[in-house]
């Protein structure tokens, strides 16, 4: 099927029918190792996403990193036209990614069933706000409550304020990596099929289901576990993380960084470190129970040894003590970073914005499958950038 061992999904063909993150994060992703995406948009103005975060030119930049390497055609799905369109190119493809609210796509008449005549072996992946099935499936939802819906929301924050959020849609991010995630692990299980002469698994036996709520849960490490055994309710804890300490930020002279100290030799060098040894020494602190009690004398006494101190000399003695610890940086940080660009994980793109060519700099891809990050091939492209490519793929089917 492909013979580029870094692009391991050459050759495969995937549908997606998203709109804003989720689904079209799990099309990038597959995008990025080789898979063909054709992203389906409605007409004339195609993904809502096109004008989130818009400061300039007619697309943005969020649309552009989030749909790089796809191909978009537009198509209405309401239309008998753009659905028997749809399922001509179903039937040459591998998979198909949609985001929309359950029931939608059988109001189009894109049913399962449907789906499963057109292509037996077709891999389906839904994400949605609240799965499938289930007294909540039909209702909408975004990130933002499913975020409070998986319980991560009420752990962000301060102990002293209401919940707050993460600056990015990070529950759409984790759902697009499981759809993601259930597509190739589908087509694994198809290409075994395949080999063992076996019926394939249709649509209407299997599909991929992800529920943006239960994507955030699954990332809650042992917050039922904790509460089912010993009724332990977790609380916002600012910058630390329950029960581990000392690991939080903390202000330099200028700047920010992070310190994990949380191990129990890794705390008696940073105490050392510190100019603390009876700290380093004191046997209460030699847990991480005892230190959890202490947190906040152990975060004072971080932090003023950290605040009279510039961001750099902080990070080079901890470094020399193998602390873990980093900066807390921001966007223009990153572009300089010299670990960010050995690893070319960030690269610059020409984009056209008002009419002017501008070489723009944009995340890349991850994983590794070598030593650097693969180049991305190209960013989100223009609407309808490939309604010629879809037409003269089905004017085959007239020949």
């Amino acid at each position: 099927m492909t013979t580029d061992p870094l692009r391991p999904l050459t050759g495969l063909r995937v549908v997606e029918l998203g709109n804003y993150i989720a689904a079209p994060t799990a099309g990038r992703l597959l995008a990025d190792f080789g898979a063909e995406v054709v992203k389906i948009e409605r007409p004339r103005t195609g993904d809502e996403l096109r004008t989130w975060r818009l400061y300039g030119g007619d697309t943005s930049l969020l649309y552009r990193t989030i749909n790089r390497s796809k191909r978009s055609v537009e198509l209405d799905l309401r239309t008998d036209e753009g659905r028997d369109a749809v399922l001509a190119l179903l039937r040459r493809s591998d998979a198909l990614i949609e985001n929309f609210r359950p029931g939608t796509l059988d109001r189009w008449g894109l049913t399962t069933d449907v789906l499963a005549e057109a292509n037996p072996e077709l891999v389906v992946a839904r994400v949605s706000a609240f799965g499938q099935t289930g007294p909540m499936s039909q209702r909408p939802g975004f990130a933002a409550v499913a975020e409070g819906f998986g319980g991560m929301r009420e752990l962000v924050g301060d102990p002293d304020r209401p919940p707050a959020r993460v600056g990015v849609s990070i529950g759409d991010s984790i759902a697009g990596l499981y759809a993601a995630f259930g597509v190739v692990m589908s087509l694994l299980d198809r290409e075994r099929r395949r080999a063992a002469d076996a019926a394939p698994v249709t649509p209407v036996e299997r599909g991929v289901d992800v529920a943006l709520h239960e994507a955030v849960f699954s990332m809650m490490e042992s917050l039922i576990p904790d509460y089912s055994a010993f009724q332990v309710t977790r609380r916002r804890t600012g910058g630390r993380m329950e029960g581990i300490a000392p690991s939080n930020a903390y202000a330099c002279a200028e700047g920010s960084v992070v310190i994990a100290g949380n191990g129990d030799s890794i705390f008696v060098r940073l105490m050392r470190t510190l100019g603390r040894d009876d700290l380093a020494d004191d046997p209460d602190l030699a847990g991480n129970a005892g230190r959890w009690a202490r947190r906040d004398e152990l975060d004072a006494a971080i932090e003023a040894w950290t605040s009279v101190r510039p961001r750099a000399e902080v990070l080079a003695a901890l470094d020399d003590a193998s602390v873990p610890a980093g900066p807390i940086y921001r966007a223009a940080d990153i572009v300089e970073d010299p670990q960010y660009l050995a690893r070319r994980m960030v690269q610059e793109l020409p984009v056209e914005i008002d009419g002017r060519p501008r070489a723009v700099a944009f995340p890349g891809v991850v994983p590794l499958l070598g030593e650097t990050s693969l180049p991305v091939a190209h960013l989100g492209p223009d609407l309808g950038a490939d309604n010629d490519w879809l037409a003269a793929l089905l004017a085959e089917d007239d020949r």
